[in-house]
């Protein structure tokens, strides 16, 4: 993780110091997006840097309205998420202005809004999340808005072994955890590692 963070952080010194910067995070379920994102975030704020993580994740739909569209047991692909409505708060942010955002429980299962302050004297924005190149309608919009958009390469085999582990950490059995996993998570990564559009640069995070 350190080779990474340093790789990361070197591009991000490269970017613009006047105006507000955008940069995507992108990869697939198990890439480890969030924990270079987090890491990475915190190191530059140790720094002095006004930089603040911005998760897509807060764009889940809500499990009932997934329930009624009866896509559920698809959580986590493209169209359980609020693609416009993270679109919207991406064109905010492009222009410098302060953006209320929601975040993902996890121990709840569900997405809180108005839990995320984006304040308007944040120089620095570092967005991670699976679809943020994702050549499908809307999702494609956002690379313009990027800055620089970083791709985490990971074989799918170890993809598959993290996603699988994901699942016993969170005390399923091994059969089930396989299910949950090949059934749906796995799914979502073979979209994000065969349809992403071209990112700026990609790390290697295995």
């Amino acid at each position: 993780m350190k080779t990474q963070i340093e790789t990361l952080t070197k591009y991000l010194d490269q970017l613009p110091t006047t105006g507000r910067q955008l940069v995507a995070v992108v990869g697939a379920p198990g890439a480890g997006k969030s924990t270079l994102a987090e890491a990475v975030v915190e190191h530059l704020k140790s720094t002095g840097r006004k930089v603040q993580l911005v998760p897509m994740d807060g764009f889940h739909l809500d499990n009932g309205i997934l329930n009624s569209r009866g896509l559920f047991a698809r959580k986590g692909a493209p169209q359980t998420f609020d693609a416009a409505g993270f679109l919207s708060m991406v064109k905010r942010l492009v222009e410098g202005e302060e953006v209320i955002a929601p975040t993902f429980d996890r121990a709840r299962d569900i997405s809180i809004a108005g839990a995320v302050e984006v304040p308007a004297d944040v120089e620095l924005l570092v967005l991670e999340g699976n679809y943020l190149l994702l050549d499908q309608p809307i999702w494609r919009e956002l690379k313009q808005y990027w800055d620089l958009c970083v791709y985490l390469e990971v074989p799918i085999e170890e993809l598959e072994r993290r996603l699988i582990q994901r699942w016993l950490d969170h005390g399923l059995e091994q059969t089930a955890a396989e299910a949950r996993a090949r059934g749906n998570d796995l799914v979502n990564a073979q979209l994000v590692c065969e349809h992403s559009l071209s990112a700026d640069v990609t790390i290697q995070n295995y």
